[in-house]
């Protein structure tokens, strides 16, 4: 299976049943920069890296509201393994009217649909987030 696909996956199940740390297997520099961008938008509490080598697993922490609800809604991949998808700066449309994002893998990095807009560089989307 794809990593960043069961990486998604594995969030979206920890907050379905609403919990409040997971631990991702294992550590890439990609599923870390995905991360990075998630808690820079205030998606997620924090990330943190542990263990060493081979052992190594990414901590996610998640955010919840005061009603105890979570920020993050869902999570989907857009750009799969057997279908790449790919947008220039002027194809990348909001995500739910606005209320989410999108996370688009660029030639300057990872950085979301409103960033590239803003710096007119496209790329491969790899997820939709609200």
């Amino acid at each position: 299976m794809d990593p960043i696909a069961d990486m998604i996956s594995s969030i979206n199940n920890a907050l379905a049943v609403e919990k409040k740390q997971i631990a991702l297997y294992p550590y890439s520099d990609y599923k870390y920069a995905i991360l990075e961008v998630l808690k820079k938008e205030g998606l997620i509490e924090g990330i943190d890296k542990k263990g060493r080598l081979s052992k190594r697993k990414i901590v996610v922490d998640f955010k919840y509201d005061n009603a105890g609800a979570s920020v993050i809604t869902k999570i989907k991949k857009v750009s799969k393994q057997g279908q790449r998808i790919y947008s220039t700066h002027n194809e990348l449309k909001p995500v739910k009217s606005g209320h989410g994002i999108a996370l688009i893998s660029t030639s300057k990095g990872i950085m979301t649909n409103k960033e590239a807009r803003k710096n007119k560089i496209g790329g491969e989307v790899i997820c939709e987030i609200w």
